[in-house]
């Protein structure tokens, strides 16, 4: 289903009609020939004045204003190129369309608000709508089911999300908007350009164990500043959010100028870095000009990892009692038999903590044998603990299918010591195996559950990997 599709079952799932015309790819000039009178000594009505106003309007993007015979304005509306959108309404289809036939004889005068681009021009939009409240823009004045943009004030690194249910604090509101892809678009073209989170992870500051956190594909392109990773500290993050909401209530210049004076002070306190990225947040806003358009569709796919709801979602798919704390998972590394290693990850409340790493050198195995291979590794971990009475992992991941958990489960039973909850995950299928039952659980891709698991087996394959090498490089300088 489309964005405006979306839109329009909201509406009639209300009884109500969105109206305006419906927006195409390609905004298309209409002739406004016909509306006009073909005898010049005939005088224009209202509506024909309004028509011929229309000509005279900028192809640029910008905001239009619907008037009735009192001077009152009737409806809003934002465009790409002004005057091929607003001479849309002046047409026949739009006599013809139920969502503007019963109002489209009201108009009598039409004005603009030229933006400087289609980004500006769907903030407008959504703001002069809330302040005017035009009679034909009445869906849009109080129903909660049209999406809003939500900054969560009150988080140590704020994020920022389309919601078409709003809360009622904690947060800064703005809208309602009149389209979802549009409002995603502006939302992609202004992350580019202040960086900020749009992902649910619970981050706060002080907890030290999100400094191993692996960001997500946004961090590498450039889009966000990873405080999931604590790359950024809470106060420039908030400063980016301030600046970012400066922007959404309309003072560009103020913000300009702001932080033009924040670059000069930082260059001239020698913080180079610092004037370097405001310069190029500077250059950045004001590209954003007549020229701009929206980059819909641009946003890469992200599945991040969620710490919380991938444990609680663990809980539910292996029927816990309570939720787990401690996961490790185990990986096996080798070059052509040679060298092999192993690696063991710990992650505590859904993060790494990598101080509870470890790697091994696999002593017992002569050529290629992942299954005698992790066979070791378990026993020599678990008899380790046992013997040192500590406390086991909640859940033991082998990365692996059927073959690699049952070589794992042999190693309890030789060491004679109890599992914890034993599982692993198998590449291809991403499949989870579990000790007795014949048939593997598959979970949706986009599981929070199953997304922690790759998380864990792709960084115990990470650490692996990077063991090896070492040891692989440190044998060639032998």
């Amino acid at each position: 289903m489309s964005d405006r599709d979306e839109d329009l079952s909201q509406l009639e799932e209300l009884g109500l009609e969105a109206v305006g015309p419906e927006p195409t790819d390609e905004e298309v000039e209409v002739d406004l020939d016909s509306v006009l009178p073909t005898d010049l000594a005939q005088p224009l009505t209202p509506f024909q004045q309004a028509a011929l106003k229309v000509r005279s309007f900028p192809r640029t993007p910008g905001v239009y204003l619907m008037k009735d015979n009192a001077g009152v304005v009737i409806y809003v509306g934002k465009a790409k190129s002004l005057r091929s959108r607003a001479s849309s309404y002046f047409g026949a289809t739009a006599r013809q369309e139920a969502r503007t036939a019963g109002w489209i004889d009201e108009i009598a005068d039409i004005d603009y608000l030229e933006c400087e681009s289609e980004v500006d021009s769907i903030l407008t939009e959504a703001r002069l709508i809330k302040d005017i409240q035009p009679r034909n823009n009445k869906e849009l004045k109080d129903d909660k089911t049209f999406p809003y943009l939500q900054i969560f004030t009150k988080e140590d690194f704020p994020r920022v999300e389309v919601t078409r249910e709003p809360l009622r604090s904690g947060v800064k509101l703005f809208g309602p908007f009149p389209s979802a892809g549009s409002l995603r678009g502006a939302l992609q073209v202004l992350q580019k350009i202040f960086k900020f989170r749009t992902c649910t992870l619970d981050i706060e500051e002080t907890d030290e164990r999100w400094r191993w956190f692996r960001p997500c594909l946004l961090a590498s392109i450039h889009q966000c500043t990873a405080p999931c990773n604590l790359r950024i500290s809470k106060e420039e993050y908030r400063r980016d959010i301030r600046r970012l909401i400066l922007f959404l209530e309309g003072n560009k210049k103020r913000l300009l100028t702001q932080m033009e004076a924040e670059m000069k002070a930082a260059a001239k306190d020698r913080r180079f870095e610092e004037a370097a990225k405001l310069r190029d947040e500077i250059a950045k806003l004001q590209s954003l000009d007549r020229r701009g358009e929206l980059d819909l569709h641009a946003q890469p796919e992200v599945f991040y990892v969620d710490p919380k709801k991938g444990l609680e979602g663990l809980r539910r798919v292996l029927k816990l009692s309570s939720t787990p704390q401690v996961i490790e998972g185990v990986d096996i590394a080798h070059l052509g038999g040679n060298q092999t290693v192993a690696s063991l990850v710990q992650f505590i409340d859904g993060l790494p903590f990598k101080p509870g790493y470890r790697r091994f050198k696999i002593a017992g195995v002569t050529g290629i044998d992942d299954f005698r291979s992790i066979h070791e590794v378990v026993s020599r971990r678990f008899r380790r603990l046992d013997d040192e009475m500590l406390s086991q992992p909640d859940i033991l991941l082998i990365d692996g299918g059927k073959g690699q958990l049952n070589a794992a489960l042999s190693a309890f039973r030789s060491q004679e010591i109890e599992p914890p909850i034993l599982l692993s995950l198998a590449k291809q299928e991403e499949e989870i195996y579990l000790p007795n039952q014949s048939e593997p659980i598959r979970l949706s891709r986009h599981s929070f559950a199953l997304r922690l698991l790759q998380y864990v087996r792709d960084e115990a394959h990470r650490f692996a990997q990077h063991y090896h090498h070492i040891l692989r490089d440190k044998s060639q300088f032998k």
